[in-house]
């Protein structure tokens, strides 16, 4: 068993600081990834000086290093279908791209609680949001980039005590309308995704199944400590999980992602699949800065295969 980490961190980390933002904020992080063309594109979360959230927008040729658009991607909508349940910030995208469209789930909130809105664009110059697609309270959705029979899945997290923070699968016949929820991963007792676990970046096909990497928590006695996982759901139903890796492949090391505005916290929203085989992973750190790394994304599937853990409790 080699001592070498899965997923090599990159030098320059972190990739993106509240410095390199063109306009006040006070946090960089949990960003989704996509490439457009040739390029890549970061759309990251930060924190306003009022505390409430938006998205702002980075490009790069190399997804190493990022310039960041003047202004904001998305702030909380003044439309009056989206404006109310919008008005404390929108938070943590994803991205999928399916048929030339990149749609972009995002948590909303509100003095309803949270839930997930649905938007696209095809340039990341234009967005149009198309509707909330989940009740409140819900996070962590991504979308899986292809359909099944016809019919799009998704991975998504309640923010609730019921079942204690799983993960489940959710099918719809048109992005927007979702059911036949089920539990599909749970967190395991004493292990380091205990206390709760969420899908984080948009699955990624390979030949023996669909990746997904995610979040896990542990509690401590210094507080809460994030960290990532993986697990590797079926191509043709990703309702049934293959396998999940029993230990964790990026937990909190360097200075910044144990601290910061919340510290011992890695978590990623976005990964962006490469031609050579592999993977680069990019994670908030602290909830302050971005970082990102690499991995083999062969070396992260056999993970989940070999040396795997039940999906879901016999109990």
């Amino acid at each position: 068993m080699s001592n070498e980490p899965i997923v090599k961190r990159y030098e320059g980390n972190p990739i993106l600081t509240r410095h390199d933002i063109p306009y006040p904020v006070e946090t960089v992080h949990n960003a989704a990834a996509t490439r457009l063309g040739e390029r890549y594109v970061l759309l990251f979360r930060s924190h306003l000086r009022t505390g409430r959230s938006v998205i702002g927008i980075a490009w790069s040729d190399d997804g190493y290093r990022f310039e960041v658009a003047p202004e904001p991607f998305m702030v909380p909508s003044e439309d009056e279908r989206f404006a109310a349940h919008e008005e404390y910030g929108v938070e943590d995208p994803r991205i999928c791209c399916i048929d030339d469209h990149y749609y972009i789930t995002y948590s909303a909130y509100s003095r309803f609680g949270v839930r997930i809105g649905l938007a696209k664009t095809r340039d990341f110059t234009t967005l149009e949001r198309v509707a909330f697609i989940s009740p409140p309270d819900m996070r962590n959705v991504v979308i899986f980039p292809e359909t099944f029979d016809g019919r799009y899945a998704r991975l998504d997290r309640p923010h609730s005590d019921i079942n204690p923070w799983c993960i489940w699968l959710s099918w719809s016949p048109d992005l927007i309308h979702w059911g036949e929820s089920v539990p599909v991963i749970q967190p395991v007792t004493y292990h380091w995704d205990e206390m709760k676990i969420g899908p984080g970046a948009t699955p990624i096909k390979t030949p023996q199944g669909w990746l997904n990497i995610y979040h896990g928590v542990f509690p401590t006695m210094d507080g809460a400590v994030y960290r990532l996982g993986v697990a590797l759901h079926d191509l043709a139903n990703p309702a049934r999980v293959l396998g999940v890796a029993d230990e964790w492949i990026v937990a909190p090391e360097d200075a910044w992602e144990l601290t910061g505005y919340v510290h011992n916290v890695v978590f990623s929203c976005g990964a962006v699949a490469e031609s050579d085989g592999t993977v680069k992973i990019y994670w908030g750190g602290a909830d302050s800065v971005m970082c990102v790394g690499t991995a083999k994304i062969a070396d992260l599937v056999e993970l989940c295969l070999t040396r795997s853990r039940p999906a879901l409790s016999s109990a």
